[in-house]
């Protein structure tokens, strides 16, 4: 059976239940039509046999009553009784002549068979068939009782029968059509709550659970669904609180080493500077060719102490309690552009009331702008590179909290755009740590982060995370570009 593509499953049942009812009503037509020729063959046969004893019963009295012979045989009498349309009756003798014969008119009708249907009904049951029976007196046969319908007559009839067969069977197969449906695509009705269940579940809605269903295989469905959103609900909230804890320690561990590295290393370099310039004062007094060999520690260690310093700042950054996320984020690009001397120009924009943000949040917003600005710069061999950072409503059918201060639903958006060149930078980015980790930074918030690589030049990092809220605020106000 054809059916077409991508057909939705309550068509294809219909299909396959009408496709079986139609068999079905093909095979009881196919019956309707058999069973119409053997009653008409049965009806001639009957006929056939009452003219042969007629017959015999007239041969008989002529003999008793020694009629002459000349009015054998009389079919009048018979006819009269048993005619119907399109019926003949004829005694045939065994010479093969036929005495006297008696047909019945068809009756008027301005209906025709089709002429596919009398082809095939005269093909498979050739109605002009004669029925034949032999009149005999005193144990030798006389002639014949020869019977017949005219084919006509026989396929219209039979045709009348299945007619209106066809014509009710036409009527329920419709009617079935439109049950079969409408009560398939009542039954299947739930399977939309469970494909709009599991689109919620794919968009990371996972207290998304399906209602009782009246099915038993629905509800079994059912029972799945809600035991696998509840398992992945809890293992996503045990990764969560994982991997908070883990960028927690792995914060504490950065500013462990960078008060190491400062309290170590810095005072060793504050002290190599410190002796190279009283060796150089001693150098300058007792022995001047020393002087080049101390100004190039000196040198080295200058460059030692900005490298290091450098490090630190990446390591621990700005206090953003004290200076505030723009304060430190404007830092952050200006550090950019001291680095990098030119060769490429960092930008930063910003648009909402960013500055109400709550401390833990804005911490991991700025390790979040940190690692895609040094990502963008390692990696895209950009020359231009702007970080916008915009505090707005939240978008429609995302999920996100009252922004503090008021009623409203708002998500910080953080994108980071460059002109840097194509290939393989989108792969490069996507399989570092440092973008694992902002990922994973991303998720803890309970944000979503998207990366965008142009196919010549240029790539978008996006981040939207829905804002938390804190205990009061007034809202802040906007920050300038």
């Amino acid at each position: 059976m054809w059916i077409r593509p991508r057909s939705d499953l309550k068509y294809r049942l219909t299909l396959r239940i009408v496709a079986v009812s139609a068999f079905c009503f093909a095979a009881s037509s196919a019956y309707v039509v058999f069973d119409a020729d053997r009653s008409a063959r049965a009806r001639i046969t009957a006929i056939a046999d009452t003219t042969a004893k007629d017959l015999q019963l007239q041969r008989s009295k002529m003999d008793w009553i020694n009629v002459p012979t000349t009015e054998f045989p009389e079919l009048q009498t018979i006819a009269t009784l048993l005619m119907v349309p399109g019926l003949c009756i004829a005694y045939r003798t065994t010479g093969g002549d036929i005495l006297q014969r008696f047909c019945s008119g068809t009756q008027s009708s301005d209906s025709r068979p089709p002429a596919v249907f009398a082809a095939l009904y005269r093909t498979l049951f050739d109605p002009g068939r004669e029925a034949v029976r032999p009149v005999l007196f005193r144990g030798n046969k006389l002639g014949e009782a020869v019977v017949w319908i005219d084919p006509a007559a026989v396929t219209l009839q039979t045709w009348h029968e299945t007619s209106r067969l066809f014509a009710v069977m036409t009527i329920t197969l419709l009617l079935l059509c439109g049950l079969v449906y409408a009560a398939l695509a009542r039954a299947l009705r739930p399977t939309r709550l469970i494909r709009a269940a599991l689109e919620r579940i794919a968009a990371n809605d996972l207290s998304t659970r399906l209602p009782p269903f009246d099915l038993a295989e629905l509800s079994a469905i059912r029972d799945v669904f809600n035991h696998f959103a509840e398992s992945l609900d809890q293992a996503l909230a045990e990764r969560t609180e994982l991997t908070r804890r883990l960028i927690a320690l792995q914060d504490d561990e950065r500013r462990h080493l960078a008060r190491e590295l400062h309290d170590e290393f810095g005072q060793c370099l504050a002290a190599i500077r410190a002796l190279t310039a009283s060796a150089s004062q001693t150098a300058a007094q007792d022995c001047p060719g020393l002087l080049s060999e101390c100004d190039a520690i000196a040198r080295t260690a200058t460059h030692m102490m900005e490298v290091l310093r450098g490090t630190l700042f990446r390591l621990r950054p700005p206090d953003v309690d004290e200076l505030g996320l723009a304060a430190s984020l404007e830092g952050l690009i200006a550090g950019w552009n001291d680095r990098c001397r030119g060769r490429t120009r960092f930008e930063i924009r910003f648009g909402g009331a960013i500055e109400v943000l709550p401390s833990a949040f804005a911490a991991n917003l700025y390790r979040i702008a940190q690692e895609a600005i040094t990502n963008a710069a390692k990696h895209a061999e950009a020359t231009r590179v702007v970080l916008h950072l915009t505090m707005q409503e939240a978008q429609p059918g995302q999920e996100a909290q009252p922004a503090p201060g008021d009623g409203t639903k708002k998500e910080i958006e953080l994108t980071v755009e460059d002109d840097g060149q194509a290939g393989d930078h989108d792969q490069t980015v996507k399989s570092g740590m440092g973008f694992l980790g902002m990922r994973e930074r991303v998720a803890t918030l309970g944000g979503r982060l998207s990366f965008e690589a142009g196919r010549r030049t240029g790539s978008i990092l996006r981040v939207v995370i829905p804002v938390a809220p804190t205990g009061g605020g007034d809202g802040g106000t906007e920050c300038p570009a």
